[in-house]
């Protein structure tokens, strides 16, 4: 009788069942820890080559090639801003009815005596459309008639973290991809120069400043390539673009060479795709040196632009944001993220109009400017944030709601001059067309050609998509 033999004669059935079992959760562990080390991973290609995305070709034809997203972080009122409500100014010091709020989830007003507080400011209608839009906002009034406002939004998460990362994931859980990783490794991007999802960050006057966290834009467990990369507005745009004292462009290039050749033997070793990615994210850093610090130089625009968005370079502010959005989209970024700051209005919803004196003026110029270039029609821009305000008082300010609020949308495949969908008589629960954040991503990608049902990535043994299994495109508002 051989060893072998031997061996498998004497093996009893729970020491078999020990011994190789220690095998499979070793590597069904392995797996979970790191998945991408277990076979070809999308989103993965040679370094030296531009990723042309996944969705290729397109699910069907697409109406635009990017997105800039004003994200106004700290909930803005849609009572302020885009929504007006006689009914709520009629009843103003009144209580709040409890049929309105019964059993609702209210934020920082819980066991508080709810009184209604109708909007602080007038309203006008503007353009041909008679859009009712708040008269702080007289720029992007000049402009209604090439904007829809989508007054029925609603949203899960009412405190900020938790919703920003809804609106930017479609998910409450962190970790997940943000939309323009989604975008990203769907589509690619049309440059080589630069990242194809960049972060723009500002703050003014006027509200309480809550934090944003990097993972809103982060690639979650798609490969890190397709993260969105932060620009500052100040010093720098990118940490450690310049070459130290003494380093020329070809020490730098002859570096990068070398450091890469390492990664490569690294990556033949273990065929771990995010080696390839690190070579790719060298690659695309060095060529970054030379194409950024002109790109950020909005000081090279001419003086009538400067003055229609109310910018001063280098001054880090949402009008100079704005500019650079434009000049972002130019070079061929895909998914061009503007954070502004500060619109939690808990003391006084009055500063809604230090708000609007920061936003109005670039947020139209920036419509001007790129229809004047004839990107408007390739182009979505989105207006609005996490979630709105209560209709009921906190002081002289609003709390946070999640039940209706307002967003502004623009450009290619969407009806200029349109209210979509409407709240209740006093501003509290979208009641007509409701539309949820899953609607809205879903709209995004169906204007990129994008079925969002189609659009997965399989992850710890299944298929994850933007939209998880909800929305729908929101045919109401598509041109």
């Amino acid at each position: 009788m051989s060893p072998l033999e031997f061996h498998a004669r004497d093996l009893t059935r729970r020491a078999f069942l020990a011994r190789t079992t220690t095998g499979i959760g070793s590597l069904a562990l392995g797996s979970l820890l790191h998945p991408q080390l277990f076979g070809a991973v999308e989103g993965s290609a040679e370094p030296g080559e531009r990723w042309r995305g996944v969705v290729n070709p397109l699910h069907h034809p697409a109406k635009i090639k990017r997105v800039i997203y004003l994200y106004q972080a700290g909930g803005p009122s849609h009572l302020e801003t885009f929504d007006y409500k006689p009914k709520l100014a009629a009843m103003h010091g009144q209580g709040m009815p409890e049929s309105f709020t019964k059993g609702q989830q209210i934020a920082q007003l819980q066991g508080k005596e709810l009184k209604c507080q109708g909007p602080q400011f007038e309203f006008q209608r503007y353009g041909k459309s008679g859009q009712e839009i708040c008269s702080l906002f007289p720029h992007i009034g000049s402009v209604a008639d090439e904007v829809c406002i989508v007054r029925s939004m609603f949203t899960e998460q009412i405190n900020h973290d938790p919703a920003h990362t809804f609106m930017n994931t479609g998910s409450i859980i962190p970790g997940r991809p943000s939309v323009g990783s989604w975008l990203t490794y769907g589509l690619g991007a049309e440059t080589e120069e630069l990242p194809g999802f960049v972060v723009l960050m500002s703050a003014g006057k006027g509200g309480q400043m809550q934090p944003v966290a990097s993972r809103q834009w982060h690639s979650g467990f798609l490969p890190s390539r397709f993260q969105g990369v932060k620009f500052q507005s100040k010093g720098d745009p990118v940490l450690y673009i310049k070459n130290p004292a003494g380093v020329t462009r070809a020490d730098q290039q002859q570096i990068v060479d070398v450091v890469n050749q390492l990664n490569r033997v690294q990556h033949d070793a273990v065929h771990d795709p995010e080696v390839l990615a690190r070579i790719s994210q060298y690659e695309m850093a060095f060529r970054m040196q030379a194409s950024v610090p002109g790109l950020m130089d909005v000081a090279q625009e001419p003086a009538d632009v400067l003055e229609s968005y109310g910018a001063q370079p280098g001054d880090g502010s949402f009008a100079s944001n704005c500019l650079l959005a434009r000049r972002l989209a130019e070079r061929g970024v895909r998914f061009i993220q503007l954070y502004h700051r500060d619109w939690d209005h808990h003391d006084d919803v009055g500063h809604v109009k230090f708000k609007a004196a920061e936003v109005d003026q670039p947020t139209a110029a920036l419509i001007r400017d790129l229809k004047e270039r004839g990107m408007f029609d390739e182009t979505l821009i989105i207006w609005g944030g996490e979630f709105g305000r209560t209709p009921m008082a906190q002081g002289k300010g609003r709390d946070h709601h999640i039940k209706g609020f307002s967003v502004m949308l623009a450009g290619g495949g969407i009806k200029g001059g349109v209210t979509y969908g409407a709240t209740d008589e006093l501003g509290y629960a979208a009641v007509e067309n409701p539309v949820s954040v899953h609607d809205l991503h879903a709209t995004m990608l169906h204007l990129f050609g994008i079925d969002h049902t189609r659009l997965t990535y399989r992850y710890q043994g299944r298929n994850f998509r933007l939209t998880d299994v909800h929305g729908e495109p929101v045919s109401g508002i598509l041109a």
